[in-house]
């Protein structure tokens, strides 16, 4: 079976380029028939366009499912990584009541032991990617990390909620390249003399965190049967 990507045709379809948040289904109880209806579907929660993308460009023909985007606003909890993708994928399983994948992205500076880690949406979006840039300039160190957690729980409350990580370590430096995701301008993965936004997508999708917690991810769907869905 082929990997594709569903988006409910009712509420809105999207190419995968679309950088329409709106064309996002809305209707839990809309995407829940329909992942029913789909054979060996999971739910994957987005509501970001270029993360689904890259997403699909990453995992290609052989991942052996489908999968219903579908935009969730869960809450913003605190904790270690782990702990926030485990919370995350819970709600999302209980609210979807099906198999469901929630992915939670961190950039942590080693000089600030770790931070902004989990809490990288917040930052980014008050300092913007010369702030985050900036945070360092009194550190010698500007080493970081890219740290991406995707979560799957079967949709049963009692099955264990199984966590696929990738992680690429760069270095922080002054934005450079486009400016339509996140905070690729500013990270620097080691090896390469070039940001992540100014990398062409083919290569920074074998080279990313979220490549490698994809990878992960895929080898082991692909030695299971496969997402069994919740009765």
């Amino acid at each position: 079976m082929q990997f594709k990507t569903r988006l409910e045709p009712q509420l809105g379809s999207t190419s995968i380029g679309c950088e329409d948040e709106s064309a996002f289904p809305r209707n839990l109880h809309s995407t829940r028939s329909m992942a029913a209806s789909i054979k060996n579907s999971i739910v994957f929660v987005t509501g970001n366009a270029k993360k689904l993308e890259e997403v699909v460009q990453i995992l290609g023909e052989k991942f052996p499912f489908q999968l219903v985007a579908q935009k969730i606003d869960l809450p913003e909890y605190q904790g270690e990584p782990d702990e926030i993708s485990i919370q995350k994928c819970q709600e999302a399983a209980r609210l979807i009541q099906g198999p469901v994948i929630v992915e939670d992205t961190c950039l942590c500076f080693n000089a600030l032991g770790g931070l902004p880690g989990p809490y990288i949406k917040w930052f980014l979006e008050k300092l913007k990617p010369e702030g985050l840039h900036k945070l360092l300039a009194g550190f010698e160190d500007k080493s970081a990390y890219a740290l991406c957690t995707f979560a799957y729980s079967s949709g049963r409350m009692e099955d264990p909620v199984q966590l696929f990580r990738g992680k690429t370590l760069g270095q922080i430096v002054e934005p450079r390249g486009p400016r339509d995701f996140g905070w690729d301008p500013c990270f620097q993965p080691d090896g390469f003399d070039k940001t992540y936004a100014e990398l062409p997508k083919a290569v920074k999708n074998t080279i990313s965190h979220r490549y490698r917690a994809l990878k992960e991810m895929s080898d082991h769907f692909a030695l299971q049967n496969g997402p069994t869905k919740s009765s």
